[in-house]
């Protein structure tokens, strides 16, 4: 199946003006957190936190995948042995599969009181490519063209002002790169605020631009990131990156987890400046309900909606879900510091949101998406959201017995809305 990736990276390399905007989900964390990665979970014992399962989050994952609203779903390469190689759960969706295809030492925040997020970074791999295209060390020719394994991943550089390691950095990702071409496997770069500066920087959004272009200009096409992964320094900042080399599709990555109003907002003016992708993982991890978050995540993205009513129709989702929200939507409508790193630093790298269309000091909840669009938006929207993670056994049971004519006196609530479901994307 075609990849909307593929299909969307085509567009904005012809035309950056153009609508199309990639969204990926980060579910990457086991990579960085250990124990923690998944989330906590719903389950409370008093002041004693408990977290979901490995096996939740890969839950969460092939839901994520049923919904199909995200163009890339990112993962350790364990996850994706399972996902996409025995699963293969990818075959037949547009999303592609992508993994984390290093973990430099700022990302390791797993354990009380670890402090490798607090010295310089250092290059590091875990993950071999191999492995995530078929499974097993040295691949075939025959194995690499099927193609049946992840051809995608992140690597990540974390630049400090520092000779030694960032000259270490950059000749590990040479290294990676050129491993990379000759097995035909993708990359995208993900480059973070420095997170333990040796040496004073004066404005890190120009130190990080610089970075990235200067470590590009030696790369030709060949062994080049498809897109970039960094943090939303502002309009300035991302514009300059933009305008500087137009082959060079600008992502940001969504950081620490904040308001819903942090997380709409960012990528709605993100956009607006001209980054044409958005990496969220702890933002949409942390949601009350993910799939109700990304489906508003795409809307705005697809410029369907702004982000304080799209924070306002998520609250409305929620209580209709009967959902309680964890902040109040009054609270929820403020911005706040949005860290740009794993350890959640506040001081290496923040900014301050301005606020589109502001709400009212006695903000409601306002409708939800699909009562705020026009009908043939509504429409397409209300078909591909959460609704379309409900449960594949019965959704399968009722399309096989479709009728125009159903006895619904003998079909339940959930059964009775897979049928008008049905009927509707018939008659599109």
């Amino acid at each position: 199946m075609e990849k909307s990736l593929d299909r969307k990276l085509a567009r904005i390399l012809q035309d950056n003006s153009c609508n199309d905007f990639i969204i990926a989900d980060a579910k990457d964390a086991d990579m960085a957190y250990g124990l923690s990665a998944p989330g906590l979970s719903p389950e409370n014992y008093a002041s004693e936190a408990k977290f979901k399962t490995l096996n939740d989050y890969r839950n969460q994952i092939r839901e994520v995948i049923k919904q199909g609203l995200v163009d890339i779903v990112l993962m350790s390469a364990s996850t994706s042995e399972v996902l996409t190689l025995r699963e293969r759960l990818f075959e037949n969706s547009h999303i592609t599969p992508a993994i984390r295809a290093n973990d430099a030492t700022d990302i390791w925040l797993a354990g009380a009181g670890a402090i490798y997020g607090d010295v310089p970074s250092r290059p590091f791999r875990t993950a071999g490519l191999d492995h995530a295209l078929c499974g097993h060390a040295d691949c075939s020719e025959a194995e690499i063209a099927a193609k049946r394994g992840a051809d995608l991943g992140l690597y990540s550089i974390t630049f400090n002002n520092d000779l030694e390691r960032d000259y270490e950095a950059l000749a590990a990702y040479k290294e990676f790169r050129l491993e990379a071409e000759k097995k035909r496997f993708r990359h995208f770069l993900e480059v973070f605020s420095p997170n333990a500066p040796v040496n004073a920087i004066k404005d890190v959004p120009k130190f990080v631009s610089d970075h990235i272009v200067r470590a590009l200009a030696g790369v030709t096409s060949a062994g080049r990131p498809i897109f970039l992964k960094i943090p939303y320094y502002g309009p300035k900042a991302m514009e300059a990156l933009v305008r500087y080399d137009s082959s060079l599709v600008v992502g940001i990555l969504g950081g620490s987890a904040g308001t819903t109003l942090d997380a709409f907002q960012m990528l709605f003016d993100a956009k607006k400046y001209g980054a044409r992708v958005a990496l969220y993982g702890r933002k949409i991890n942390n949601a009350e309900h993910q799939l109700a978050f990304i489906a508003y995540l795409r809307a705005i993205a697809d410029g369907e909606i702004g982000p304080v009513e799209a924070v306002k129709a998520y609250h409305g989702d929620l209580q209709k879900l009967g959902i309680k929200p964890k902040r109040s939507l009054e609270d929820d409508l403020q911005t706040t510091e949005t860290s740009m790193s794993y350890a959640e630093k506040k001081t290496v790298s923040t900014i301050s949101t301005n606020v589109t269309n502001a709400p009212a000091q006695d903000a409601q909840p306002a409708a939800p998406i699909r009562e705020l669009l026009p009908p043939r938006q509504m429409r397409r929207i209300f078909l591909r959201n959460y609704f379309r993670a409900a449960n594949e056994e019965q959704k399968t049971k009722t399309s096989n017995n479709f009728s125009m004519s159903p006895d619904f006196s003998k079909m339940s609530q959930q059964e009775k809305l897979q049928w008008n479901l049905e009927r509707i994307r018939r008659s599109m």
